[in-house]
This record gives C-alpha cells, sequence and structure tokens, in this order.
C-alpha cells in the first residue's frame, strides 16, 4: 500500500547523494581544474558520473526534432499540440518552408497518426520513426501524459477510453485521406477503433499499419506473455498497483507507477544493462566522449518512465492477455462488439521481428486472419530478418528496411490522382521546371 511512499522517500534520500556525485563528476573532469590535474582523477569523475546517473531522477525528454533534411534540403520543424484530453495530447509536426513548389507537394503527402504505446516509456521513444516519416508524410503521434499528473477528478481511464481517444483523433484529422501506425501494444486498440467505425458505417483510414503488437498473444508466447498468464488478476492488483503519493496532481489515483514497470525492464536483461555500464565508467576513464554520450542518451530514454492508469493496465491485462478476447471475437466496447471483419475499406500492413522477444513471431500477422473482408490486393506482411522489438521501428533497420516497405504501402494506398500529382511535382523539381 506504501511502496509508491516509500520509494519516494528513498528519492528524496538519495538527491543529497546524486547532486554531490554530480558535482565531483565535474570538478574531476573539468579542464582547468586543479582536482583534474591530481592522480586518478578520470576515474574518480567517471565514478561520480555513474553514481549521478543511477540515483537521479528522470524526466520526460524532449521529441528534440527541429528540422528534417528532405531531398538535399534542410526544413524547419514545428511541434504543436492539435488537441489536449486528460490523459494524452495530440501533436503534429509541421515542417516550414517558403517555397511554393514545396508547400504545393507537402500539403499533398498524406497524413500518418502514429499511435504510440501507453507502456512505460513515454512517446519519445519513437522520435526515430516520427522524424523518419516526415520526409514523405504529415505526422501526428499521441502523446500519453503521465497518469500521476493527471488529477484525481478527472476520472478513470480504461482500455475503452484508449479506443476512444483513437477514434476521436481520427475523426478529427480526417479518416478518408489518414493512414494510422500502430506501434506495439497500440495494435490492438487501433484494430478496435477502425473495426467500430466501420462496423457503424463511418469512413475509416485509408490503411493501418501494425508493428510489433499483441493481437493474438497466444502465437508464440514470449516471457512477458508468460507473466501476464501465469498470475490471477488479483495478483496484479494487489501487487503492481498503487495510489499516487500526495505531492503530485494525481494524488490517490491508482496507478501502475513508472519504477516498478522500469524494474520489470531492467530485470529482463540484468547482465546486458550491468555489461553497459560497465562500458559507460570505462569509456569515461578512457575519454571516448562519443561512445560515452551514446550510453547517457539512450539511459536518459530508456530510464524516463510514465505511470499508467490502474484500470487500463488492468484491462488490457485481462483483456488482451488473460481471455484473448480481440482473436475470440467476444470483445465488448463500451457495449459495441469488436469484429474486425467488418473492415473492408482500410489496407492492412503488419510488421513483426524475426527475433523480437516481447511479442512473437505470428501475433501481429494474426490480424489477417480476422480481417477478413479486406481484399487480397490491401494486404501486405513484412518479417524484419535479424530485427528484435525496437528495431522495427527504431534505428537503422527501421531507416533502411522497413520505412521504405511502409512508405510505398502508404503511397499504394494514398488516392491515385494525388499520387499523380504528387510525382508530377517532384518531376518538375528534379528538372528545374
Amino acid at each position: 500500500m506504501f511502496l509508491y511512499q516509500f520509494h519516494e522517500l528513498a528519492r528524496s534520500w538519495m538527491t543529497p547523494l546524486t547532486y554531490w556525485a554530480e558535482a565531483n563528476a565535474r570538478a574531476f573532469s573539468a579542464r582547468g581544474s586543479w582536482l583534474s590535474a591530481m592522480p586518478g582523477a578520470q576515474r574518480v569523475a567517471a565514478a561520480n558520473e555513474l553514481l549521478y546517473r543511477i540515483g537521479k531522477g528522470y524526466e520526460k525528454p524532449a521529441f528534440g526534432i527541429h528540422s528534417i533534411e528532405w531531398q538535399g534540403e534542410t526544413y524547419p520543424v514545428i511541434e504543436k499540440t492539435v488537441a489536449s484530453r486528460p490523459f494524452c495530447r495530440l501533436q503534429r509536426f509541421k515542417r516550414y518552408t517558403d517555397d511554393a513548389d514545396t508547400i504545393s507537394e507537402m500539403r499533398g503527402q498524406p497524413p500518418v497518426l502514429v499511435v504510440a504505446p501507453l507502456s512505460g516509456h513515454h512517446a519519445t521513444l519513437l522520435r526515430d520513426t516520427v522524424r523518419t516519416l516526415l520526409r514523405d508524410h504529415k505526422v501526428y503521434i499521441t502523446d500519453w501524459v503521465d497518469a500521476r499528473m493527471v488529477p484525481k477528478e478527472a476520472g478513470p481511464f480504461s482500455l475503452d477510453d484508449y479506443v476512444a481517444y483513437i477514434q476521436d483523433f481520427i475523426r478529427l484529422i480526417g479518416a478518408r485521406d489518414l493512414h494510422v501506425m500502430g506501434v506495439c501494444q497500440p495494435t490492438v486498440p487501433v484494430l478496435a477503433a477502425i473495426a467500430l467505425m466501420a462496423a457503424r458505417g463511418e469512413p475509416t483510414p485509408r490503411s493501418m499499419v501494425l508493428m510489433g503488437g499483441p493481437v493474438d498473444p497466444r502465437e508464440s508466447p514470449t516471457s512477458v506473455n508468460n507473466l501476464a498468464t501465469q498470475k490471477p488478476l488479483w495478483w496484479f492488483e494487489h501487487n503492481v498497483i498503487h495510489p499516487v503519493p500526495g505531492h503530485y496532481p494525481g494524488a490517490g489515483r491508482r496507478v501502475y507507477p513508472g519504477f516498478l514497470q522500469h524494474t520489470g525492464f531492467m530485470a529482463m536483461n540484468p547482465e546486458r544493462h550491468f555489461m553497459s555500464h560497465w562500458d559507460f565508467y570505462q569509456n569515461l576513464v578512457r575519454g571516448d566522449l562519443e561512445d560515452a554520450e551514446s550510453h547517457r542518451k539512450f539511459y536518459d530514454e530508456y530510464n524516463a518512465v510514465l505511470d499508467m492508469p490502474a484500470e487500463y493496465y488492468l484491462d488490457t491485462i485481462r483483456i488482451v492477455f488473460q481471455e484473448h478476447l480481440l482473436p475470440r471475437g467476444l470483445w465488448d466496447v463500451a457495449g459495441e462488439r469488436v469484429d474486425p471483419s467488418k473492415i473492408a475499406d482500410t489496407a492492412l500492413m503488419t510488421i513483426e521481428g524475426e527475433l523480437d522477444d516481447i511479442s512473437g513471431l505470428g501475433q501481429t500477422r494474426a490480424a489477417h486472419d480476422l480481417c477478413t473482408s479486406i481484399p487480397e490486393a490491401g494486404r501486405e506482411h513484412y518479417t524484419v530478418m535479424g530485427a528484435g522489438h525496437y528495431g522495427i521501428f527504431s534505428g537503422r533497420r527501421w531507416r533502411e528496411q522497413v520505412y521504405p516497405r511502409v512508405r510505398d504501402f502508404i503511397a499504394a494506398h494514398t488516392g491515385t490522382t494525388r499520387r499523380a500529382r504528387t510525382a508530377g511535382r517532384t518531376a518538375r523539381r528534379r528538372t528545374g521546371s
């Protein structure tokens, strides 16, 4: 009951030590400081920075996407909030230029809504996904709010609410020209949202791209799936759900705390994280600042976690992982049955990583078995050989192997007339006409 409070108390006790370690790291490494000239100064500085980074708190990082390179030119990018809900902000990354032809071409590019996972890390984990998509698309992303920052008066947030948010954002952007990408956990609510819209006769997006998610966790279950099925639901409610302490805006709200999620992340690969920190220390001692900075950037993101609303988390455990209601055709959202076979006008692309240890092979591809009304010409599946979970949406494999397939799939299911106009403008620009 008081675990969250004890964690916050321990953090407050650690704060003076972390500040002291940060000051020591700077003092023993700063150029011109007499301390940096002492024997063993580099080791002292390295040890103190490591202690500081282990003990400090990590806030949500910024997306930090201020410009993109496109067709040999650099274009500024502004991040703006399009819509705000208690538990989510819809962010738009808008590209700017004063060239009339380029403006016209950018306006003709298809919009993409990236639905980021609400599963521990912030939406900024998809920074590379967004930056790459911006080359050829107008990009929106769901930026989920840390539940401890949402006042209790805003009410609960369930998996049903998650589906409703996605539908609201699709309608706001405009479904007729939109393409939706669900990365990891959102594959399930994205599929549900579009299925419900189709069943009501509403316009649905032109395509959906589902990447590395648990559409049917019964396929190639992983250790994550096994954990969810080996314990009864009451175990999760009594062991990982805690009230937010009094000094946060969401005081009293029941959540799955970020620090517990982070502990679970680290426990999955403790040896790898230990060696990563040891290598960081060695890089600092050797003066290999480039590798040390890469470590800082990775763990600034990896260690920044958010609290998840208890209702949403428990719904996900029960509906997705324990009872498998979506693939069994038994899932009701706000009293409406989710029937993916109602989707007929939205193309479907599924992407999986060969070495994904979070969503096993076949879990995402299962969406094709559910969406029986989508014609064969509107389907595609891609297994990324040699890629783990994060490799399918971030890093070199994403940029060089996955993205070209996604770009071409979206282009193939964007209006023919629009594609022709865009191709014509591109040709004119390249020939100088």
